[in-house]
């Protein structure tokens, strides 16, 4: 009995003097293989000293995993992704589909606002700044043409029919010569007169329909009496966008102005919009290369321009200088003989001027084109 006291109090006095060092080191062959408690404050020979078996232990509780693998998932998903991380952006597209289409939104509506930047470079939108127009195309009313008295592809031989037809004979020999003979822009052909009222529209309007009946020449006929454009009014066709537009705006073209009749052969164009430098403006290099371009466009194009009265506005005389022929309306019995001359001078620029009297009651000889088919002539 005294062995067991004197050993309990042998014992109990050592425990009293051991160390918490010395005590911690006791519990090490109870639990040989867990994880020393220093390992917890980032110890780098813990992970190393592991024991594989701690993954899977038989008894004992599991031991927790390192808060590296704990943390992991959480970090990238709020963390990474939100700084744009290249490794996380695949991690996410490959776990989370609908990302990428949330991701392409703001691309998808910056073109569909119309951003020019991304539209001009993928390319799938076209720029509509130079697009050219459809033609339009009018209703020419040609019987209420023949009624006020112009000459219609429709109507039969008469004599003033017959007097055109010599009259558009001379102009398309000139215009459609061959070799040396032909001038420059022989094609292009101004109609004009020295007064007002000399019936230079009527003229104009009745060569055009007659050169139209032609089967191997188009013509197109343009109004370029811009202070009093007449000859759309006159067919009834509807205006718009003209010559002068194009002479004053550099991204309009020709085509964009020209209108198609019912009329087999013949395309109108408009004076267009009256502006206070037109002379000026026919003056430039722009209306130059214009009528170039309308002359050696189709060789098989005859083009007319119902121009100002020469002694009533400037236009004539600067058109005159483009024009290969010019066909001078003189009414009868009315324009004295030094307006003629004075209006000759201001259009000398064409070498190639025609005289066309017109309004005459006097025929120096008994013939009638139409009496011969047997008609009537007017």
């Amino acid at each position: 009995m005294d062995l067991i006291e004197r050993a309990a109090k042998k014992q109990k006095k050592k425990a009293k003097g051991i160390s918490l060092v010395e005590r911690a080191a006791e519990t090490v062959p109870k639990q040989p293989f867990s994880e020393p408690a220093v390992g917890g404050i980032g110890s780098p020979h813990a992970k190393k000293l592991r024991d594989p078996s701690s993954m899977n232990p038989v008894g004992g509780s599991q031991a927790e995993p390192p808060e590296k693998e704990t943390t992991k998932p959480s970090v990238h998903k709020g963390i990474g992704v939100g700084i744009g991380s290249p490794t996380t952006t695949t991690k996410r597209r490959n776990i989370d589909p609908s990302a990428i289409e949330d991701k392409q939104k703001p691309k998808s509506l910056a073109i569909g606002i119309g951003m020019a930047g991304d539209a001009d470079k993928s390319g799938s939108i076209e720029k509509p700044a130079r697009r050219r127009q459809k033609q339009k195309k009018e209703e020419i009313d040609l019987a209420a043409l023949r009624e006020a008295g112009y000459i219609t592809p429709d109507m039969p031989p008469n004599l003033m029919a017959e007097e055109f037809r010599i009259v558009k004979r001379t102009i398309l020999l000139n215009a459609f010569s061959k070799g040396t003979q032909k001038s420059k822009n022989s094609n292009i052909v101004l109609v004009t007169s020295s007064n007002p009222g000399e019936g230079k529209s009527f003229c104009t309007i009745n060569l055009a329909l007659s050169i139209a009946t032609e089967q191997d020449t188009t013509v197109l006929l343009v109004d370029a009496d811009f202070s009093k454009p007449e000859v759309l009014n006159r067919l009834g066709v509807a205006g718009g966008r003209g010559l002068m537009d194009v002479v004053a705006d550099s991204e309009l073209e020709i085509g964009d102005c020209l209108i198609r009749t019912n009329v087999p052969n013949l395309v109108l164009l408009p004076a267009g919009r009256q502006h206070n430098l037109t002379t000026e403006l026919l003056a430039s290099e722009r209306m130059e290369t214009i009528v170039e371009e309308i002359a050696s466009r189709y060789p098989d194009r005859l083009v007319l321009f119902d121009s100002p009265p020469v002694l009533a506005s400037s236009a004539a005389s600067v058109m005159a200088l483009y024009m290969g022929q010019v066909v001078f309306v003189i009414q009868a019995e009315e324009t004295t003989e030094p307006q003629i001359k004075e209006s000759l001078n201001m259009i000398s620029a064409c070498s190639d001027i025609s005289l066309l009297l017109n309004q005459t009651r006097f025929s120096g000889s008994n013939k009638k084109f139409a009496t011969y088919y047997g008609y009537g002539g007017r």
